[in-house]
């Protein structure tokens, strides 16, 4: 998982980390957490490793790198333990010794095999219901026949379709697909997910869905993406 960061302060971070998860600390399972840094909107003086590494653990996730950091904060960094994947990546890659590069023989004529194609990943269908601190993962789609209770969770890196009431919470597109979708027959989740972009409803799940069928997908291109959520016309 990757974490965007635009603020480095532990306590807006800790607001907007409420507002998104709707206050559920337990959301996350110490899922392994890059921070990248790419988007930081303001250069501070100084970054409270301690705070924003507690934060994180706070919502079960568990830092391990940083990404795109600017150069003055990379030791601060590496002194708790996280690794600086742009260095590690660089040194990685670097050549030991350069030099000019002996003339290649000419190569025999060879035929392509061609590449094998990828095996879809199967999909999971679960005919019975998830009940409350239950969860399911598929690595393709997932079909819930029965329904997910308030409590359970439901995660995809594909689509997910579930035939009955769904509450708890839905995540598809888990490995970053954004064109998985969630369906419902019956609408009514704690919280909606699509490759990372999150919907939670606090103020209860709009009229216009809940408790009917529907479906929730991303609309827009990029970093403009928007989690939408409409009814799902049947015939």
């Amino acid at each position: 998982m990757t974490a965007r960061l635009r603020d480095t302060d532990p306590m807006r971070l800790a607001d907007a980390m409420h507002a998104l998860l709707g206050g559920m600390p337990d959301f996350f399972n110490r899922e392994a957490t890059i921070l990248d840094f790419a988007e930081l909107a303001n250069t501070p003086e100084r970054i409270d490793w301690p705070g924003i590494a507690s934060l994180l653990r706070r919502y079960r996730l568990q830092p391990v790198a940083v990404s795109n950091l600017p150069e003055a904060f990379i030791e601060g960094a590496r002194k708790i333990g996280l690794a600086v994947l742009d260095a590690d990546n660089a040194a990685a890659v670097a050549p030991q010794n350069p030099a000019a590069p002996a003339p290649a023989a000419a190569p025999a004529p060879a035929v392509e095999a061609p590449a094998p194609a990828a095996a879809a990943e199967p999909t999971l269908i679960i005919d019975r219901p998830l009940r409350s601190g239950q969860q399911a993962y598929a690595r393709g789609d997932l079909v819930l026949l029965c329904g997910v209770s308030h409590g359970a969770e439901v995660i995809a890196d594909g689509s997910i379709h579930c035939y009955g009431p769904l509450r708890g919470r839905a995540l598809a597109g888990a490995q970053g697909n954004n064109r998985a979708r969630v369906f419902s027959t019956n609408f009514g989740p704690e919280l909606v997910s699509i490759a990372g972009v999150y919907r939670t409803f606090e103020k209860g799940i709009p009229e216009s869905v809940a408790g009917k069928t529907a479906q929730a997908w991303l609309k827009g291109e990029g970093d403009n993406q928007t989690l939408t959520i409409a009814p799902l016309q049947t015939l």
